[in-house]
């Protein structure tokens, strides 16, 4: 679903946003190079959420809160939750 959003921008920004879009440029409206920009901050926390998730798993696996997986993940995630409430 496509939604408008307005923006106030400064001279500066609307000059860097003019350079970059339009003729002879990747994007050809300003509304497309906005979009990368999103898209791209996006990526890049997407990006450092997984990262932080596998150093999180690395520091598992050398604290030893692993366990052997036994082929059924949802009874292993059932045993988890029940110990959690054990807690």
């Amino acid at each position: 679903m496509a939604r408008s959003i307005n923006l106030s921008l400064t001279d500066e920004l609307r000059a860097f946003l003019d350079e970059n879009s339009g003729d002879g440029t990747l994007f050809s409206t300003p509304s497309e190079f906005v979009r990368a920009l999103i898209r791209e901050k996006k990526d890049r926390l997407d990006a450092a959420a997984l990262r932080l998730a596998v150093l999180e798993g690395y520091s598992d696996v050398r604290d030893g809160r692993t366990q052997e997986f036994s082929g059924d993940l949802r009874a292993m995630l059932d045993t988890v939750r029940a110990e959690r409430r054990g807690s």
